[in-house]
C-alpha cells in the first residue's frame, strides 16, 4: 500500500453517507502540498485489514521538502525527520492494535524523477545534485538507519540523529 496522507470526512446525507470536510487553517502540508495527516497510516491499515485479513505492507510513504545543501555541506531536513516518525508512530499503533503491520519503505532512498512532478520535488533521504551526481545523505537519512537499527525504539524522537549522537 502507498500512503502519503489522508482527508478528513464527516457523516451527511450524501450518498455512502460522508463527505469531505475541509483541513483546518494552517494545517501542515508538505512542499508539494499534500497535507500531513500521520493518522491515515493508523486509519488507512486498520481499515484495510480489519475488511481483507491479510498483513499490510507499506510500500511508499514520505515527504517531498525545500532540501538544500547547507553551508556545512550537509542537507538538514527536520520536517521529514518529523514526518517520518509521526507516521512510523501511527503504524506502530495500528500494529499495536491488532493489524498485521508486514514492513515499510519509506520513500525514496534518493531525490528522483517523479512521474507526475519531475525534478521539482525532493522525496528522497539522499540529497542527490542533478548537475554533478554527488550524492549526499541527509539528516534524515542517518534518523531512518538508526531507527531502522533500534527497530523503531526511538520513533517519536524528532531531533535529527547525527553522527555523535546516534
Amino acid at each position: 500500500q502507498n500512503i502519503y496522507n489522508g482527508y478528513p470526512v464527516r457523516a451527511s446525507d450524501a450518498p455512502g453517507g460522508w463527505e469531505e470536510a475541509a483541513f483546518p487553517q494552517g494545517a501542515p502540508r508538505t512542499a508539494a502540498g499534500w497535507p500531513v495527516t500521520p493518522e491515515a497510516l493508523y486509519w488507512g491499515p486498520r481499515f484495510l485489514y480489519e475488511r481483507y485479513r491479510t498483513p499490510i505492507l507499506i510500500t511508499e510513504n514520505g515527504m517531498s521538502c525545500h532540501d538544500a545543501v547547507s553551508l556545512d555541506g550537509q542537507v538538514h531536513d527536520p520536517n521529514r525527520i518529523d514526518y517520518l516518525s509521526r507516521y512510523l508512530a501511527a503504524y506502530r499503533r495500528a500494529a499495536h492494535d491488532g493489524v498485521n503491520a508486514a514492513g515499510y519503505f519509506a520513500w525514496s532512498l534518493m531525490d528522483n524523477f517523479e512521474w507526475s512532478l519531475g525534478y521539482t520535488q525532493r522525496f528522497g533521504l539522499v540529497y542527490v545534485d542533478y548537475q554533478t551526481l554527488r550524492r549526499i545523505p541527509k539528516d534524515s537519512a542517518r534518523w531512518y538507519a538508526e531507527t531502522i537499527r533500534s527497530n523503531g525504539e526511538h520513533v517519536g524522537r524528532v531531533e535529527p540523529v547525527s553522527e555523535e549522537n546516534g
